[in-house]
């Protein structure tokens, strides 16, 4: 059985750490323009890293706030596809998974 209460602080608290990855990408992002040609270059392609970062962190936001609404609904803990219960282990490195392994693959 998933301990709800601790399940959602832990995402509570990697809600937390991607909004501070969002808000540093977007510092980070907003704090270029050298006007040298080559710095340019390298900010770009650090640039691209940074976007890929930031976005993943949404889509990650996105997965978080939909396992909070799970919690809320009660449906948290179960697979959204056949609706048996997701482990444990599974949820320690996923916690906002919707589906149990077999539906997952």
């Amino acid at each position: 059985m998933t301990d709800i209460a601790a399940r959602r602080t832990q995402i509570k608290e990697r809600q937390l750490e991607l909004m501070a990855r969002a808000t540093f990408v977007d510092q980070e992002l907003g704090a270029h323009g050298s006007p040298d040609w080559e710095d340019n270059a390298i900010e770009h392609e650090d640039d691209e890293t940074l976007e890929a970062l930031g976005h993943a962190a949404e889509r990650e936001l996105l997965m978080l706030d939909a396992a909070m609404k799970r919690i809320e609904a009660g449906e948290y803990g179960f697979c959204v596809k056949c609706g048996a219960e997701i482990s444990p282990a599974r949820l320690d490195l996923l916690p906002a998974t919707p589906f149990c392994q077999t539906c997952a693959q």
